[in-house]
């Protein structure tokens, strides 16, 4: 059963409803990420939702607009984001992370290269827009 599965599963036989939070990679800071992932997860997170800066995030508001610009200012994209959460996996192994973002970082990075990057990470879920 992969972590998602598992995570849903647990919440449906405690009869209790999920904490997802969301972040966007990099914002507040690029060193912050792994310890705040950590600390989602320590603090009850049941899966954590990051999102991937992107420079025309049209369907999100403003202030996930505002934290996109303040991320790609500090250079993230895709390769520091799989490096994060496999440094985050060294220490959980069980907090579900799926990544958030529209369809054009993951074209310019390439669908295959993506993909592995993302597995190798530890990723468990990708959403995209577009």
């Amino acid at each position: 059963m992969n972590r998602i599965d598992a995570r849903f599963a647990q919440l449906t036989s405690s009869k209790r409803k999920g904490l997802i939070p969301f972040v966007t990679a990099g914002d507040p800071s690029p060193d912050a990420m792994v310890p705040l992932l950590r600390t989602l997860a320590e603090s009850g997170a049941d899966l954590i939702e990051v999102g991937v800066p992107f420079s025309d995030p049209m369907a999100d508001g403003p202030v996930i607009q505002h934290a996109n610009e303040r991320a790609l200012v500090k250079g993230v994209g895709l390769a520091q984001i799989f490096g994060w959460i496999a440094e985050f996996r060294k220490t959980n192994a069980n907090t579900p992370v799926v990544l958030m973002g529209y369809l054009n970082p993951v074209e310019i990075y390439g669908h295959a290269r993506f993909a592995d990057d993302a597995v190798a990470a530890g990723v468990d879920g990708v959403l995209l827009v577009d």
